[in-house]
């Protein structure tokens, strides 16, 4: 009599690789929603030297947040070449990854397509517009009005979908493959984090951007909208995971 052999159990992974730019970066209320969720945050800064993981099996996700350096900047920083290098690794190995303004920045690169500034000079800075594409009113219930903070935009492969979009950055949210997103905005900024990257910014002194008391108002009118989305969409973003651990997860976000 054969003994059927049992099923490998399925080992789920409770760390969450958190990649920023610089020593005073942090994860705002993706962070806290991930922690909730009782995954352990490893934080983690190539620019200041530390190393990415070549094993991902420890880890549930990965996040790549923004930071004030360009996806372009891989000739003169050390640690933009290694996330560009890394990154394929990530989507190949099936972890579910998410990138955040220069994190998706970062992604397209990674996948062949460019970055650059917009061809008029015009930046994101405070609360902007998006609406989501066919494909993507499965990830957005509509349009949204999300918070911004950058100067340069995204022209995406063929191999991504686009997701949400604009009249001046067309490229606000894409998927390439199951398991990774790149978002242009910043679902994780809180009022606080605002409070700070607003105080003396040179960024607010280009003409044309939302003053420091605009993105201070508006955050109790625009942001919980933001926040219901981000806590949504994590969820299933997490079960997008292609491993073979986690099979009836990556079905399910299908």
């Amino acid at each position: 009599m054969t003994v059927p052999a049992e099923k490998p159990k399925k080992v789920v992974s409770k760390k969450i690789a958190i990649v920023v730019h610089q020593e005073q970066s942090r994860p705002g209320r993706v962070g806290a929603l991930l922690e909730k969720r009782g995954y352990e945050l490893h934080r983690l800064c190539p620019n200041l030297g530390c190393n990415l993981p070549e094993d991902m099996s420890d880890y549930a996700g990965v996040v790549i947040f923004g930071g004030p350096m360009s996806a372009n900047d891989c000739g003169t920083l050390a640690g933009i070449k290694c996330e560009l290098e890394w990154i394929p690794k990530v989507i190949d190995a099936g972890v579910p990854y998410l990138g955040l303004c220069l994190g998706a920045q970062l992604l397209t690169r990674a996948l062949g397509g460019r970055v650059n500034p917009h061809p008029e000079g015009k930046v994101e800075v405070g609360y902007v517009d998006i609406e989501p594409t066919e494909a993507g009113r499965a990830w957005f219930e509509g349009p949204m009005k999300v918070y911004q903070w950058h100067r340069e935009g995204m022209q995406i492969p063929d191999c991504c979908e686009l997701l949400a979009t604009n009249d001046t950055y067309p490229v606000q949210g894409f998927r390439c493959g199951p398991n990774a997103f790149g978002f242009q905005f910043h679902p994780e900024v809180t009022l606080e984090m605002k409070e700070i990257w607003t105080l003396k910014s040179e960024r607010l002194k280009q003409p044309g951007i939302q003053q420091r008391g605009v993105h201070l108002s508006m955050h109790a009118l625009y942001d919980p909208p933001l926040d219901r989305w981000i806590d949504s969409f994590l969820d299933r973003w997490l079960a997008t995971d292609q491993r073979s651990a986690a099979p009836e997860l990556a079905m399910a976000a299908d």
